[in-house]
């Protein structure tokens, strides 16, 4: 393989792990503060063990996002250098302050968090969870803001083959940033709740008298239905952008060959991608007009339409991405989260009408379960990032014109291999704690204050 190709893959690895434990957190933090809130406001020790319970699960999770994360930053200067030159005046602005403002906030008053227990006052220590809460999104919001620029570039010119800022506020108030977040920051509360409920689920197969874990277990139900609910509202709007701005990504998503009007949504499509036509295919009838302007009738164009256009604007060249991977990652996405969203109404008529009397099957798809977001995550953020090629920055910079001159083949192959066992490596200790902890429960708490107590 050349250098482009392996650069692309070692991305895609790096990205993909690293994005598995991000939403985790930004739903996690919200959910510790929310917990710590009512603990503050009722009292009721039965919240702070919820709180320092759910914390550990927290920062097992931090910490691997922590150390996965880093490796991002380094590959756009060692694998994407001419991506990095081209792009770095405006790129670089938002990452910068994501470091130096948000990530510093989020993780100096996480540390306050962690060890102010004893040392705050009730409400200074919620306070600090709050502060971290608001620290991890907003460092979700910069990092966003750099991504949007290369869905929908806004606010540059360009000079000496450089895109260069000329306007940050539109940067801040780009669109894409604003419909991407909200998709993030509820698919990270969708994550955390699964997390919390599969493992309250596993302590009250156990014990069905752990008033921690029914609460936890209603908390997640609660919390999961927000966040299912917004992912699709919210992604109903992302739609609606997407076929505005960068429409050959809904094109590629639909397997839509031909521009219709209106135009049909493809529930299973066999397609040629050579011959970019339809094999096999069931559709809904005008169904996709219907998602793109909240009516039945509409125009929606197709990958033959789009090609043609974008030749006429950016020269001869092919501005197809790969058909199959855009179609497919977009349906175990949408698929994935309808099936929670289904687990979610199962899951209240345990918690609210049967007392916690599940099934064994139920059980098992509950347990399971927690791969569901994972998935969703992961997919999602795949068609995002493969539905924009060929290009980096859409409409201005080419993905073949963004890799590093000076690095070789084997110099990418080298470290694509040494970061991908390396991150398997960091993976065995993660799911080992997170095991340790759903395994003991609340019993690791009692064991810490008695040994607390005695010294």
């Amino acid at each position: 393989m050349d250098v482009l190709t392996l650069a692309r893959w070692q991305f895609a690895i790096t990205t993909v792990y690293h994005f598995l434990f991000v939403p985790l957190t930004l739903g996690f933090t919200l959910a510790l503060a929310l917990m710590e809130t009512q603990y503050v406001k009722s009292g009721n020790e039965k919240y702070k063990k919820m709180v320092q319970f759910w914390g550990k699960m927290f920062l097992v999770n931090f910490a691997i996002g922590v150390a996965t994360g880093i490796v991002q930053e380094f590959q756009f200067g060692m694998n994407w250098s001419e991506y990095s030159r081209f792009v770095g005046d405006i790129f670089g602005v938002p990452l910068a302050i994501e470091a130096l403002l948000a990530f510093f906030m989020e993780s100096t008053f996480l540390g306050i968090w962690i060890f102010g227990w004893e040392k705050l006052s009730k409400k200074m220590h919620l306070a600090a969870i709050w502060l971290v809460a608001i620290g991890s999104n907003l460092s979700a919001i910069w990092i966003l803001i750099a991504n949007s620029f290369m869905q929908q570039p806004v606010g540059f010119q360009l000079n000496n083959g450089r895109a260069e800022m000329t306007d940050f506020l539109a940067l801040l108030t780009n669109g894409h940033v604003w419909v991407q977040f909200p998709h993030v920051f509820f698919a990270g509360v969708t994550t955390t709740a699964f997390f919390i409920i599969t493992v309250s689920i596993y302590q009250l197969n156990k014990n069905k008298n752990q008033d921690v874990f029914k609460t936890s277990f209603k908390f997640g139900i609660i919390y999961g239905f927000i966040g299912t609910l917004f992912v699709g509202l919210v992604g109903h709007n992302q739609a609606q952008h997407m076929i505005k701005h960068q429409p050959m990504k809904m094109a590629a998503a639909e397997a839509l060959w031909e521009s219709e009007n209106p135009a049909s949504m493809s529930l299973f499509t066999i397609g040629d991608e050579a011959k970019r036509e339809d094999v096999f295919a069931i559709k809904v009838p005008a169904a996709l007009s219907f998602l793109a302007y909240n009516k039945f009738e509409g125009e929606v164009k197709g990958i033959k339409n789009l090609q043609a256009e974008y030749e006429v604007t950016y020269g001869p060249g092919n501005y197809v991405p790969p058909v199959a991977v855009s179609y497919w990652s977009f349906r175990l996405m949408v698929g994935a989260g309808t099936v929670m969203f289904l687990v979610l109404l199962i899951g209240w008529w345990v918690a609210y009408r049967k007392d916690f009397n599940f099934s064994p099957l139920f059980y098992k798809v509950l347990l399971y379960g927690v791969s569901l977001p994972f998935i969703a995550n992961a997919t999602g953020w795949i068609f995002t990032e493969v539905g924009r090629q060929p290009w980096t920055v859409f409409g201005l910079f080419r993905i073949e014109d963004s890799v590093s001159k000076a690095a070789t083949a084997g110099e990418v192959l080298f470290t694509t291999i040494g970061y991908t066992v390396l991150y398997g490596i960091l993976l065995i200790p993660t799911v080992y704690l997170w095991k340790k902890f759903a395994t003991k429960g609340t019993d690791a708490l009692e064991i810490h204050e008695s040994n607390h107590s005695e010294n």
